[in-house]
């Protein structure tokens, strides 16, 4: 799953480049050494992150992050904290849009009430693309943002109209909300942990 190889055409942005938005997203730590650690992410934006964490990189060592909902994230550790450590994000500008869309989706999500509204817990999606289809039968490809028992949220092109019946997959649902990367979508019918196996 880890691997060091630099992205292409990464930049790394000094630190502060951006403002930090509060996260408190789990994930797991992979120091220089190959050990490996649970963490947390307490503090996060396009161009660092602030970790919590047992296993503690040297200042200016290569670390990677994989944290649940954001995926993999490559930088360097740029100061050590009380609680674990500041690491800065490694990635193309594409790759930081697109980070700068998810946190500001998950920052605002309880504003925006989107389908999962805190009945279901949010699983870690590991398998991220997807399709969603209209009844008509036209078929989108897209990128799972976020996934829980009654809802999702998805990267996607299009904005289907609000109340649009869509699958997602094999899955039925209806548009509830638009975002800046994509579209929220509730499912018909609460899923179970298996018929979400495809994406865990």
């Amino acid at each position: 799953m880890f691997s060091f190889q630099a992205p292409i055409s990464a930049t790394q942005p000094p630190p502060r480049t951006f403002q930090r938005v509060s996260v408190n997203m789990t994930g797991r730590l992979m120091l220089a050494n190959r050990e490996e650690y649970p963490c947390i992410a307490t503090d996060m934006s396009p161009g660092d992150v602030m970790i919590s964490c047992v296993g503690l990189p040297r200042v200016g060592e290569r670390v990677i992050a994989y944290i649940d909902h954001l995926g993999r994230l490559e930088g360097q550790a740029l100061q050590l904290t009380e609680a674990g450590f500041v690491m800065s994000v490694t990635a193309t500008d594409r790759k930081r849009e697109k980070l700068a869309a998810q946190l500001t989706w998950l920052a605002n999500r309880h504003e925006l009430g989107l389908p999962e509204d805190r009945r279901h817990d949010r699983l870690t999606p590991r398998i991220t693309r997807a399709e969603l289809s209209m009844e008509d039968g036209t078929r989108y490809p897209c990128r799972l943002v976020d996934l829980s028992l009654s809802g999702a949220a998805i990267d996607i092109e299009v904005r289907p109209p609000i109340g649009t019946v869509v699958s997602l997959n094999q899955m039925r649902g209806r548009i509830v909300r638009h975002f800046a990367e994509g579209v929220a979508l509730e499912f018909a019918h609460v899923q179970t942990r298996e018929s979400l196996r495809a994406f865990l």
